[in-house]
């Protein structure tokens, strides 16, 4: 891509740049970094906002044809929802995290948030809604790990912004949103963004179709498929492939994935897996990212860097905690540094494709 911002048109001195930036690339690849932070290092506080679902995942040998039939192999319950899910991750990571979404108060709700409060999650802003069901998710996964998912709205968007105790937000360090009402997205984002928090936002399959607008602009880092950073180039002004004054991550499946910056782009094609089940691989990417790159002050510190450089560790993190829950039944990976540490050991070629552009 095309390079922006602070050292483009300078000519030969932006060419020294970029031979410098290759340099240390081939340097850090070199030094086979280890990715887990240090312990005594910064652990940032999260608060992760909107969806909370109950999962139902269904595991069939292959989707029935319309009027067919097929039989189940595998029936799993657990808690699902990309906020719920990304807040889990981040703990499993030695992260601190508040979940911020709602729940109908029936059986499934209670189900979830006691699993969120089992896995070190804090639920107590969580909105309880007794006059809706929790939104219960039925996931079927066929033998090649492809989905087709099933779900009612319930009260999974039940929740504003008014609802998230003050306190409780200017004490966290990063907002992540996930899917939910735009107003409610952009009320949050403004609202954080006022309290000195970094912000980021992984609108899901729906951002071609909702007004996300005022959100999107407000926060510092994206995550989107290629099919949705697509839509998004097509429904808004903003173009995820050559992004003007925000990081973006672009998940490519079995490709890995791509952080876009204004200033260059970092690139790593994934590890080999055999997938069982991909729901829940895009949070686990974006709890992996955050989970390293918000422990960095050089990435975060006055808002996130747009250096490509500073963001192949999160990369190598995100793709493999990708994997990892690619390999699980159900949404709710289990992750941990060793698994990570684990997943890459097993494709070590892999550390060393990471590409950088200017």
């Amino acid at each position: 891509m095309t390079a922006g911002g602070k050292g483009s048109g300078d000519g030969d001195g932006w060419e020294e740049e970029v031979a410098q930036w290759d340099e240390e690339v081939s340097e850090w690849e070199a030094e086979d970094p280890d990715l887990a932070p240090e312990e005594s290092g910064r652990v940032p506080k999260v608060i992760a906002a909107g969806h909370i679902n109950w999962d139902v995942t269904i595991h069939v040998d292959r989707l029935p044809e319309p009027d067919g039939e097929t039989r189940i192999d595998r029936l799993e319950q657990s808690g699902g929802g990309s906020a719920a899910n990304v807040a889990v991750g981040l703990v499993d990571l030695g992260g601190r995290s508040v979940v911020y979404g709602s729940v109908g108060g029936d059986e499934s709700g209670a189900l979830a948030l006691r699993e969120l409060a089992s896995a070190g999650v804090d639920p107590g802003q969580v909105l309880v809604d007794a006059d809706e069901p929790t939104s219960v998710k039925y996931v079927i996964v066929d033998g090649g790990g492809e989905l087709l998912m099933l779900a009612n709205d319930g009260a999974n968007e039940s929740f504003t912004a008014a609802g998230l105790d003050r306190d409780v937000l200017t004490a966290a360090d990063h907002l992540h949103l996930t899917g939910q009402q735009p107003e409610t997205a952009a009320a949050l984002a403004t609202a954080a963004g006022e309290a000195g928090a970094t912000r980021s936002f992984d609108p899901g399959r729906r951002v071609g179709d909702r007004e996300f607008d005022a959100a999107l602009h407000a926060v510092d880092v994206l995550f989107l498929n290629d099919r949705e950073a697509d839509a998004l180039a097509d429904s808004t002004d903003i173009d995820p492939w050559e992004p003007a004054d925000r990081v973006v991550a672009i998940k490519l499946g079995s490709e890995g994935a791509t952080i876009r910056t204004p200033h260059g782009d970092v690139s790593h094609p994934g590890f080999d897996v055999d997938p069982v089940d991909t729901a829940g691989a895009g949070d686990a990417f974006a709890a992996g990212f955050l989970g390293a790159a918000l422990r960095e002050l050089a990435i975060v510190d006055g808002g996130f860097s747009h250096d490509p450089r500073d963001y192949q560790v999160p990369l190598l993190v995100g793709n493999a905690c990708g994997a990892i829950a690619a390999e699980t039944v159900t949404a709710r990976a289990t992750l941990s540094w060793d698994r990570i540490r684990e997943t890459m050991g097993e494709s070590p070629e892999s550390d060393l494709l990471i590409e950088v552009r200017a």
